[in-house]
């Protein structure tokens, strides 16, 4: 099963793709993860990815690309894996078509989190408070202003996916508001049904 998870930021794509990988036991590859990793051995890539993650702005496309198509060819993806957080815009939504083309592979659907945007920043805003409470690190891109930039950068630049992928029939949305219970349940129905297409 290969799927991509759409939604803003502070959606709850992360929650859900760790229930999914749980239920099916296929990877979650979330380019957020994979690039704080380069960013955290300060590969070059990493130290590039960091100053542009710091302002709250979108790693280039090449970057990106090229880290998911060594991912996808891991021996962990062979049987599926979930899209978390990429692709951001139609390029790289054409990249992923033309990786999945050339393994002779295709994505079984696309599940959008419709959400409340302004209830997404108070869940930041709350994300960051409970971080520094239990005395962990609070992410850079946690506090109101820049969130606001990120879903600014989301809706210009990933909004533009969900009429991509509507148009090729693989869309389908969910409250992204429910409880997280309620979500992956409506998720399980989508997939279920995609699967017997």
């Amino acid at each position: 099963m290969r799927l991509i998870l759409l939604g803003p930021p502070g959606a709850g794509k992360g929650t859900q793709a760790q229930r999914l990988v749980e239920k099916h036991g296929i990877p979650q590859l979330s380019t957020g993860d994979m690039l704080r990793a380069a960013v955290k051995a300060e590969t070059p890539v990493g130290l590039k990815a960091k100053a542009v993650m710091d302002a709250g702005e979108l790693v280039s496309d090449a970057i990106v690309n090229a880290i998911v198509a060594e991912r996808i060819d891991q021996a962990d993806c062979a049987s599926g894996f979930i899209l978390d957080g990429y692709p951001r815009t139609l390029a790289q939504a054409d990249a992923v078509e033309a990786m999945l083309a050339e393994r002779e592979l295709k994505l079984d659907a696309v599940v959008e989190l419709v959400v409340d945007d302004k209830i997404l920043v108070g869940r930041i805003v709350k994300r960051a408070q409970e971080a520094a409470a239990a005395g962990q690190p609070v992410r850079k891109d946690d506090n109101a202003e820049v969130f606001e930039e990120r879903l600014r950068e989301y809706y210009k630049k990933t909004a533009p996916l969900i009429g991509y992928y509507h148009a090729k029939g693989l869309l389908k949305g969910v409250d992204g508001m429910a409880e997280i219970d309620a979500v992956t349940k409506q998720i399980e129905t989508v997939l279920a049904a995609a699967v017997q297409n």
